[in-house]
């Protein structure tokens, strides 16, 4: 046989050997999430993080809380929970450990209540989704960890999506309240500058849902992070105005967790320097975690995801 002929045999041959071999499942890195592949979902609850251990705790009972009803259902194969600053694991520790577990597909579920730098830019910046400068700068500074996944990453909607916020607040006060006619009611967060806009709308539409609910007519509301400073001044200064108008103020921190310098130190500090105080202000130091409301919102939310992801 001629040798150009031969040449050509083997050529063919070859061809359709490794044509074959690239058709086979799992062959390639960009078959990793195709049809013919099970898919493995994780889910990731996100939060902030704190020097706290009580706050990390109340975030770590969150987890331990949704995680029998969340894996019983069949979608979610396994679950973590990443601290976006201060502790680890961080959010970079925990993708990784999904990527080593042969997760294809991660939720990530931020405990955020409304948007800020943190859940709009940074988390999905730590993710690889985006490549925003400031935000690049500041986890640079922060040594947050970066990490760009394997596995699919689904990021949902925050606690301000749903009237979950509104509810816990609303039992709060009630909690609290003695005469609602005689009452006003000052909400604190933690604030942010950036979106401060969205946090004051956040906290009227609270306020619209204390009055059509409870009968409170005057509300105000007042910051304890960033943009107070870290003050108590704001917290006292919002009382005040309460107390000009009505006999007693409920005071609500409106803060994921219980951290004892925000609830103690800044927001506690600031009712005491109130004229009569323990007769005119009525403060639990407390958070919205725990909350069942809250739990069955993260489980929700998950398997809605999770359907998507099945799809």
């Amino acid at each position: 046989m001629h040798k150009k002929y031969i040449f050509y045999i083997i050529a063919a041959s070859f061809l359709i050997i490794t044509g074959m071999a690239a058709c086979k499942p799992g062959n390639s890195k960009d078959n990793k999430n195709s049809g013919n592949e099970k898919r493995k979902t994780g889910l990731l609850l996100v939060n902030h993080g704190s020097r706290s251990a009580t706050w990390r705790s109340a975030l770590l009972d969150l987890e331990k809380n949704i995680s029998p009803q969340i894996l019983n259902g069949k979608k979610i194969e396994g679950i973590k929970t990443a601290f976006m600053e201060y502790n680890e694991p961080s959010i970079a520790t925990q993708m990784k450990a999904f990527d080593d577990e042969g997760f294809t597909d991660v939720i990530v579920t931020p405990i955020f209540l409304t948007v800020s730098p943190h859940s709009f830019e940074d988390i999905p910046t730590i993710l690889g989704q985006k490549e925003d400068p400031k935000s690049m700068e500041m986890l640079k500074i922060e040594k947050i960890a970066r990490y760009t996944p394997k596995a699919k990453v689904h990021i949902t909607p925050l606690l301000d999506f749903t009237e979950v916020l509104e509810k816990n607040v609303l039992r709060r006060m009630k909690e609290l309240s003695e005469n609602p006619a005689e009452e006003g009611v000052v909400l604190i967060g933690y604030g942010d500058e950036t979106y401060e806009k969205e946090w004051e709308a956040l906290f009227r539409k609270v306020g619209k849902y204390l009055q059509d609910n409870a009968g409170i007519d005057h509300l105000e509301y007042a910051w304890c992070g960033h943009i107070a400073h870290y003050s108590s001044g704001p917290t006292t200064n919002a009382i005040n105005k309460i107390l000009r108008a009505k006999k007693k103020a409920i005071v609500i921190p409106v803060l994921v967790a219980f951290d004892e310098n925000f609830q103690l130190k800044i927001i506690g500090g600031g009712v005491e320097k109130v004229k009569d105080y323990k007769q005119r202000v009525m403060y639990k130091p407390d958070a919205i975690l725990p909350d069942a409301n809250v739990e069955r919102w993260a489980i929700d939310i998950t398997n809605s995801y999770a359907d998507k992801v099945m799809q």
